[in-house]
């Protein structure tokens, strides 16, 4: 997906959402080879360290966002597995703190913390043909980003035509509130970290190859990640 001048990753936006949920926003390249190197070293799992978080609590943690530029409405939690609600985890990795471990098997975005934990995250992935692994790092963050779909979407979905040249940051923005791109040695791998609010979305192999995270749960990810902030995506 082209944004700003670059490629960015799907997110959603209402009248697209069906075409994400169905079969995802994005045509990609598969990521740059050989970057899987070192991940069978990690030694990675994740369990929770408390039960499940009530209804009434997920519905706060998922209420609306008001301060934003454009007000993020309330997520519909009863939409989501509550498996996938944002919490801290035990997470056994020789990854330093604020590393961040994608694991598309499992639907999951874990960002490492101090003391073996993790904050865990429910994610969208890439559907089957558009997946891929290995080490990257944020080459870029952005808030609101201007998304262009590339010349591909255009001819598989002529209704994109219509955003060809751009259309701006907002609620029915593809790339949503937050965005994470990611590189390797210097070059964008057209793959992203970005906000949705398609719900239903999380727990999911719905885009061509980018991860998605609630609005709520990516501005909070966002926030505490710096440019160079390294990534591992797992196999699937």
């Amino acid at each position: 997906m082209i944004m700003d001048g670059g490629i960015a990753g799907a997110g959603e936006m209402d009248e697209a959402a069906r075409l994400e949920l169905r079969a995802g926003l994005l045509n990609r390249r598969s990521f740059l080879v050989g970057s899987a190197l070192g991940i069978g070293a990690l030694g990675l799992a994740g369990c929770a360290t408390s039960g499940g978080m009530s209804l009434a609590e997920a519905q706060r943690l998922y209420g609306p966002v008001p301060d934003e530029k454009f007000p993020i409405p309330a997520v519909d939690v009863s939409k989501i597995d509550p498996k996938f609600y944002r919490r801290t985890v035990r997470y056994d990795s020789k990854e330093a703190a604020g590393t961040i471990i994608v694991d598309p098997h499992n639907h999951y975005v874990y960002r490492i913390e101090d003391g073996g934990n993790a904050t865990r995250y429910g994610a969208s992935v890439g559907r089957a043909g558009f997946l891929w692994s290995g080490d990257a790092y944020v080459g870029r963050k952005a808030e609101w980003a201007t998304w262009t779909p590339p010349k591909e979407m255009i001819q598989r979905q002529p209704e994109a035509a219509k955003y060809a040249g751009g259309m701006p940051g907002g609620l029915d923005n593809p790339l949503g509130a937050r965005t994470l791109y990611l590189y390797q040695n210097g070059r964008y791998t057209l793959y992203t970290i970005y906000s949705t609010r398609v719900a239903q979305s999380i727990g999911t192999g719905v885009s061509s190859g980018c991860i998605g995270l609630l609005s709520q749960d990516m501005i909070h990810l966002y926030e505490q990640t710096p440019v160079q902030t390294k990534v591992v995506v797992l196999p699937a």
